[in-house]
């Protein structure tokens, strides 16, 4: 039976240059492959996969929050790349797995693990739950030598847990940091059940 694969890690982490990389060997292989991504994510253009190294493919598929990927043409696909998975909607992961299993293919999705608050996003959520397979892609923290396992969100220079958890287009600064830094820089006790004291609704995604 094919797997569904989660491969996460924090900002920067060359999650999208891996997927590329996995994309450009099947195809160096004569495999074709479906890139797909979330229509939400409009960084670097509507339907473009790109990585900060500058690598960048166009996506064959943009999925809404009315998209079933259980009703997309697999004939003559050996793989399914997911980029940007944490933005994916639960119903979606849950298509995703069913593909695995009505379709013997794989499907291997790439995201972010936590948001800015270091709550899990709700598609990332419910594949660390079905995937059969679970990697984190590692990186150091910005600010030391120790693993990288959060994003916080920086506001005019000051490290927030305020806002919305999606802000398409904002201007807002992300770095990878550790769980002390994290805790030190949004001033709260290193005691992680104090890091969403600030939040105390869930904002509206825009």
């Amino acid at each position: 039976m094919a797997k569904l694969y989660f491969r996460y890690g924090a900002m920067g982490s060359s999650k999208t240059l891996n997927l590329l990389a996995v994309a450009h060997t099947y195809r160096q292989q004569g495999k074709e492959v479906l890139l797909l991504k979330p229509s939400l994510d409009l960084r670097f253009g509507a339907s473009s996969i790109r990585s900060r190294a500058g690598l960048e493919k166009t996506a064959d598929v943009l999925l809404d929050a009315d998209s079933d990927v259980t009703k997309l043409n697999f004939e003559g696909i050996s793989c399914l790349l997911v980029d940007e998975a944490q933005f994916l909607l639960p119903s979606q992961v849950e298509q995703l797995r069913r593909v695995t299993l009505d379709n013997d293919l794989p499907v291997i999705c790439y995201g972010l693990r936590t948001d800015f608050r270091s709550r899990l996003f709700p598609g990332s959520q419910r594949l660390m739950e079905l995937a059969d397979s679970i990697e984190e892609i590692k990186m150091t923290c910005t600010y030391c030598q120790k693993k990288a396992t959060f994003n916080p969100r920086f506001v005019n220079g000051k490290a927030t847990l305020e806002g919305a958890v999606v802000e398409v287009g904002a201007e807002e600064k992300y770095l990878a940091v550790c769980a002390r830094c994290f805790a030190e820089l949004i001033g709260a006790d290193v005691d992680p059940s104090l890091w969403s004291v600030a939040v105390q609704a869930e904002p509206a995604v825009r």
